[in-house]
């Protein structure tokens, strides 16, 4: 993820620059083998979920810019 990614990992967690992010744009982050997915709506509220299946994780972590099939594939969708 590039510096200007508004979610980074380091060894005290997960920080993320909420103002930076687009509204309506799925972003995400792989922290202690699960999959963070951050979510800020029209109204500017962040939305935060977990993913802990290790295959999707798996996957995610090895083909980030598939993130959003890999999810509607592991959902069943």
């Amino acid at each position: 993820m590039s510096g200007d990614y508004p979610v980074a990992v380091n060894e005290e967690g997960i920080k993320i620059k909420a103002e930076s992010m687009e509204p309506e744009k799925l972003y995400h982050c792989v922290f202690e083998n699960k999959v963070y997915l951050f979510y800020k709506d029209e109204l500017g509220l962040l939305n935060c979920y977990e993913v802990d299946d290790p295959d999707a994780v798996k996957e995610i972590a090895e083909n980030p810019a598939d993130l959003e099939s890999i999810l509607k594939k592991h959902a069943g969708l």
